[in-house]
């Protein structure tokens, strides 16, 4: 398989990932179930239907959560609760958290998905102070 190979690992290490391929799709999700099973303004996914994925350790801990009467799936750690890869429509599509991954991305997000239902105070964040730091 041609591409990239690309490192991830939830936030206490007990699981580690590679995938292994390219992602057709990057984008920022603002949808009502994105906003809630990430707790911020969007999820950030990376989308694949041809990339591989390869558990390294701790794929006895990735719990998966379908969402009824939904498409929406979230996999995440059972330790520490960190968004973790999924396959999804019917192992068709591999969604990737961009922030799962400890390598570096080439490439940008795509676009915005599901404005409609972004959150009311998800507007204009480019002009509210930004720090290096927590602000002491």
């Amino acid at each position: 398989m041609n591409g990239d190979t690309h490192a991830g690992s939830c936030l206490c290490g007990t699981v580690r990932f590679e995938v292994q391929g390219d992602f057709e799709h990057f984008f920022l999700c603002h949808c009502e179930h994105c906003r809630k099973d990430t707790g911020s303004a969007h999820a950030s996914n990376l989308f694949s239907a041809t990339a591989s994925l390869r558990w390294i350790a701790g794929e006895a801990r990735v719990t998966r959560f379908d969402l009824p009467g939904t498409r929406h799936s979230r996999s995440f750690c059972s330790v520490c609760g960190s968004a973790l890869p999924g396959l999804q429509m019917g192992g068709k599509l591999l969604v990737v958290p961009a922030g799962s991954l400890d390598t570096a991305l080439s490439i940008r997000p795509d676009a915005h998905i599901f404005m409609s239902s972004r959150a009311g105070w998800d507007a204009a964040l480019e002009r509210i102070p930004a720090f290096a730091r927590l602000p002491g």
